[in-house]
């Protein structure tokens, strides 16, 4: 029988219930195999809604897990979804953009602990979702990297916040200049990672964690989560992003960058 926070069918989407002495261990799974568990809109669309429906329980998680199904985390928006950016206005791209975050960034709200298992690769908006978690387990050899401006766009779904929050100025600022890619044993040298594993381990290490944050007690958990955050202050960096990608979907070098992603190429960006 599946447990009340598992009641609902999802497309990209996969949810597993742990039942402990102390309470529920939910995990959610990204599930777009096709496309390497790329974001879709009907992927945000499901996940705020089970966000949503975890806040609305009279008895919450003790905490949630975060992982991909299949050996990779999130390869970052789907193509589909990036050509169709191409092809709206302005003003279109800078309302859908907001909302497409607030989807995924829906779990910065869950009142309690959020482990972002990252089982492989996390690329560009996948891997703005593990920032906003709160605990982050990483695999040793996965590949990370925040690549927006090497697509021609600024950094989006709050990374521009959210990396100079967890990393400082200089580091968070230099992997989003620079699009460089990371691995999980720098992740973990940084203080991004709580843990590096191989991937095969991922998930269970981040059960770990989750059963040992389960012992805590949870009405000061939930209070511990409402103050370590500002969502006003990462509110603010997500209006001023969507209206900057919204002026660069729009830009030649964008719709050069959706050519070369069809003909596998690099791009070739001349600034307009």
């Amino acid at each position: 029988m599946k447990s009340r926070f598992e009641s609902k069918e999802y497309e990209f989407l996969e949810t597993e219930s742990r039942e402990t002495e102390d309470g529920t261990i939910l995990s959610i799974f990204l599930n777009n195999p096709s496309s390497r568990n790329s974001m879709t809109w009907k992927m945000g669309e499901e996940f705020f809604d089970l966000i949503h429906s975890i806040r609305k329980q009279k008895k919450l998680p003790r905490a949630v897990i975060i992982s991909g199904r299949s050996d990779v985390f999130c390869a970052g928006g789907d193509l589909n979804l990036l050509r169709s950016f191409s092809e709206k206005s302005f003003s279109q791209n800078r309302r859908d953009m907001r909302k497409f975050y607030g989807f995924f960034l829906s779990v910065r709200k869950l009142p309690v602990p959020v482990i972002a298992a990252v089982n492989g690769h996390a690329i560009g908006a996948g891997l703005s979702l593990t920032f906003g978690c709160d605990l982050r387990i990483f695999a040793s050899d996965g590949k990370y990297s925040f690549n927006f401006v090497r697509l021609g766009i600024h950094p989006g779904m709050g990374s521009s916040f959210l990396a100079p929050e967890l990393l400082g100025k200089s580091l968070g600022g230099r992997l989003l200049l620079t699009g460089e890619t990371f691995n999980g044993e720098m992740a973990k040298e940084w203080g991004l990672a709580l843990d590096a594993v191989p991937k095969t381990s991922v998930y269970e290490r981040a059960m770990e964690l989750a059963l040992s944050l389960s012992k805590a007690a949870p009405l000061a958990l939930q209070e511990l989560k409402q103050n370590l955050y500002s969502w006003k202050q990462l509110d603010s960096a997500l209006k001023k992003e969507a209206e900057s990608q919204a002026r660069n979907f729009i830009s030649d070098d964008f719709k050069e960058t959706i050519q070369s992603i069809i003909e596998k190429r690099d791009p070739k960006f001349k600034g307009k």
